[in-house]
């Protein structure tokens, strides 16, 4: 009577458990190197050394504009690397901002592990590149990445694209059947934090998101008192929520 309630529960279990071990393969999806130049991908760009905290050298790309009010440091969501931000740079440049574009460690040509933690000292180690005034803008996990700089060092203006309430609460949201805040190393609580920036914020979503649900992100602006910007029919990488004119749009009215 009792072996298929007790084979079910070993079943949830072992899941659990390699969930467990292996959720930051489910977290974070880097592309890997090697990558171009930074003046391969854009005329007058450089090439940039980000030194972490915990001694971590980091590789990324400084794009100057002269006479710019402001540099843009992207933080980038949780797949790829900063070659697919590069028409996010180039759209930004083109309106005069300057922008850094990096990798956290292990994306692109960094060495590494992706973590919380770690994405904490990679963010501010791009911060201490910049001299003069900065504008955050973040994209989904960059997003909470961002966030959390800004409780430490507040730039000139925020953005954040497709940010979600909590890593817990989109986790939730695709994987309901697990436990997830139980198990869960890396918290990125965005919402819990985003109430204690004070500088003008914007932030974008989707109507068609599918990563992020549009509702997570609307909480993140009421608690930050931002500026709500809906980019109709829009999924989560659709080109119109990366780099379209609403995007670059925003970014130039925090600065």
């Amino acid at each position: 009577m009792w072996r298929p309630v007790l084979i079910a529960a070993a079943v949830v279990v072992t899941i659990v458990a390699v969930v467990f071990a292996f959720q930051r393969k489910l977290i974070y999806f880097p592309s890997p190197g090697p990558l171009p130049s930074a003046e391969e991908v854009l005329p007058g760009g450089r090439d940039v050394r980000l030194v972490a905290a915990d001694g971590l050298l980091l590789n990324g790309w400084h794009f100057e504009v002269y006479d710019a009010p402001a540099t843009v440091i992207v933080f980038p969501g949780n797949g790829g690397n900063r070659l697919g931000r590069v028409p996010l740079a180039r759209a930004l440049t083109e309106r005069g901002l300057s922008v850094l574009l990096f990798d956290y460690r292990g994306y692109g040509d960094n060495p590494g592990v992706p973590s919380e933690e770690g994405l904490t000292y990679d963010a501010r180690a791009a911060l201490d590149l910049i001299d003069g005034p900065v504008i955050y803008f973040g994209e989904s996990l960059g997003a909470a990445v961002a966030v959390e700089l800004a409780t430490y060092r507040a730039p000139l203006g925020l953005v954040l694209r497709s940010p979600f309430s909590s890593l817990a609460a989109v986790g939730a949201h695709h994987y309901p059947w697990l436990p997830v805040k139980m198990v869960l190393r890396d918290k990125y609580p965005v919402l819990e934090r985003v109430s204690a920036v004070d500088v003008p914020t914007v932030v974008l979503l989707g109507t068609a998101d599918s990563v992020v649900p549009p509702a997570q992100s609307r909480e993140v602006a009421a608690a930050a008192k931002a500026k709500l910007v809906e980019i109709s029919g829009a999924d989560h990488n659709d080109e119109a929520l990366c780099s379209g004119p609403q995007v670059i749009d925003a970014v130039l009215s925090v600065g």
